[in-house]
């Protein structure tokens, strides 16, 4: 059984993950602020990220949409 402590990252592209609450944030993540184990980590990020898609990819999609 896992007993890690996990939080909820994400990245500049606004791309969510989980890690470890012990170990220091690989460089270009940010936490926030929400923790748990892993399946309440995950199902949390189910919640928080609709749309998979890059944060690149979404501007550029809502732009084309108003042209």
């Amino acid at each position: 059984m896992d007993h890690t402590g996990y939080r909820i990252v994400v990245n500049p592209d606004h791309q969510y993950s989980i890690w470890p609450s012990d170990l220091e944030l690989p460089t270009g993540w940010s936490d926030t602020g929400r923790a748990g184990t892993k399946k309440e980590c995950l199902a949390q990020i189910n919640e928080l990220w609709v749309n998979r898609r890059p944060l690149a990819m979404r501007e550029q999609l809502a732009t084309q949409s108003v042209d």
